[in-house]
């Protein structure tokens, strides 16, 4: 069966044969969607948390592989304390909430980034359901914290310069490969489609290695009101273009 979701609101049906194994979402403007509505920015960051575990069920049910999100990057430390602070605690609260009913739905959780500088209640929770969901199978949901794509390049280069120092490699066989491998989640493929909201027009330093053919799909909806209808939008323009990697296309006989 080709059509295996559809949109009523627009009437799209995806194909099932052109899904992509991995969707990843730089999850914007939830400050701007509360500012607009007279709200503080926290309830923004909240109301985003709701859209987001929408968005993680409905991308299993779509039959998504694997789903990366950017959820705090290395420069958010620069935002008021206030709202840093109240990120920590609703994303401890949510992952204490959420992790039965993720365990429920066979869904994996990684968390990737400089984990070591979150607080410790934080990163123990992480470690925690890391470690619950480690044999879960239907869908791995990727939360970048503390991420930033810079600093994951820089992390990897640093492994394989103590690999070069220990004699473990040779510096003329360092290639691509060897730096995918070295990177946060070196098991998880390159994602085939990344999502941005709130109509920004740049990567904001997230995945800027594996991110380097990933089809990009720009919304200028804000984040707290992307729902499973714009998550359809998104793949059923990712499945209308065609992947080349750099390669020219054959025309067909």
């Amino acid at each position: 069966m080709t059509n295996i979701f559809a949109s009523q609101q627009n009437d799209i049906s995806l194909d099932a044969e052109r899904m992509p194994v991995h969707v990843a979402i730089i999850m914007d403007g939830n400050g701007r969607w509360a500012n607009s509505k007279g709200k503080s920015r926290l309830s923004g960051h909240n109301q985003g948390y709701r859209t987001l575990k929408q968005i993680v069920y409905a991308s299993q049910v779509l039959g998504i592989r694997y789903l990366t999100v950017y959820g705090f990057s290395t420069e958010n430390w620069r935002r008021p304390m206030d709202e840093v602070g109240g990120l920590m605690r609703l994303m401890l609260k949510a992952m204490r909430s959420e992790i039965e009913e993720l365990i429920a739905h066979n869904i994996r959780v990684r968390v990737v980034g400089r984990l070591e500088y979150l607080p410790q209640d934080l990163r123990l929770e992480f470690e925690r359901a890391m470690d619950r969901t480690s044999s879960c199978s239907s869908l791995t949901f990727t939360i970048a914290i503390n991420y930033g794509g810079r600093a994951e390049v820089v992390d990897a280069v640093r492994r394989i310069a103590q690999q070069v120092k220990d004699g473990l490699i040779d510096p003329l066989s360092v290639n691509e490969l060897t730096i995918s491998a070295n990177l946060y989640a070196p098991d998880i493929p390159d994602p085939d489609l990344l999502i941005r909201t709130a109509g920004e027009w740049r990567l904001s330093n997230f995945l800027i290695w594996e991110t380097a053919y990933s089809e990009l799909f720009i919304t200028q909806v804000c984040w707290p009101d992307f729902d499973e209808t714009q998550l359809i939008n998104a793949i059923f323009s990712y499945q209308q273009r065609v992947r080349k990697f750099g390669a020219i296309m054959e025309k067909s006989k």
